[in-house]
């Protein structure tokens, strides 16, 4: 299913009043990580590091820069997996789009599943075979989004997020890889930052995200848009060979 050609015309044409800020966009989400607004732990670790990899895109819906992206993401998927399994630096890839500024969460939720999709198309084309150690089909409780034969789980920020935790002024994709997660659990540091994390996030909004769920227990695409999508909803993401 095409999920943007609609409207993929539109959005790769500048929108009037999305001018280029003094600061880049890059350097804005990173200042947005640092402060107290953003809970997540892990985040906050590997910028304390140096280990997020940062990509500015054009807007988030518009093909343009897809190949791009997928090659910036490619190589940051090999770096992960030349990395020695004794280096426990927390490391995430983050895409920054330059925009639509104002999106509610259906639109935002769209786009980013276009997105996703395409990147998906592409990993296919380029003939890269989908990451064994996670399921394929995005409604199985092993899901993990393959790209370059690496699975990642997907974080979405954007201005009208619901949730204070996944607001930030631009559309953003946050690329983490699944197998940090599962060398975090093995080494215990994944349930302490799950934990402070989900009591930063109370704070700050008095709730966990109600779509939260641990690995395995349901499919992780539910919280990929931060939307609290009902419990009938399934991902729109559609698998090449599956069906």
């Amino acid at each position: 299913m095409d999920f943007h050609s609609s409207f993929s015309e539109h959005l790769c044409t500048p929108t009037p009043g999305e001018a280029d800020a003094a600061e880049s966009p890059g350097a804005r989400l990173l200042d947005h990580v640092a402060s107290a607004q953003f809970p997540c732990v892990g985040a906050k670790a590997a910028l304390a590091r140096d280990a997020i990899r940062l990509h500015e895109c054009g807007a988030l819906g518009c093909p343009q820069g897809d190949a791009a992206l997928f090659d910036a993401l490619a190589g940051f998927a090999a770096a992960l997996d030349r990395t020695d399994d004794a280096d426990t630096t927390v490391r995430s890839f983050v895409a920054v789009f330059d925009g639509p500024l104002h999106t509610d969460e259906p639109t935002f939720e769209r786009l980013l599943w276009s997105q996703l999709q395409r990147l998906h198309d592409l990993d296919r084309s380029r003939g890269n075979a989908w990451a064994p150690d996670v399921a394929r089909d995005p409604d199985d409780p092993r899901f993990s989004l393959s790209l370059a034969g690496h699975p990642f789980f997907v974080i979405g920020l954007h201005a009208g997020a619901s949730r204070i935790g996944r607001r930030f002024e631009r559309p953003a994709l946050v690329f983490n890889s699944h197998r940090q997660f599962d060398r975090l659990r093995a080494d215990g540091r994944y349930a302490k930052m799950q934990a402070a994390t989900r009591a930063r996030d109370i704070e700050l909004q008095g709730s966990i995200n109600p779509n939260l769920a641990d690995y395995g227990t349901a499919s992780e695409t539910r919280q990929y848009s931060g939307r609290a999508v009902p419990p009938e909803w399934r991902c729109p993401l559609r698998i090449g060979g599956l069906h």
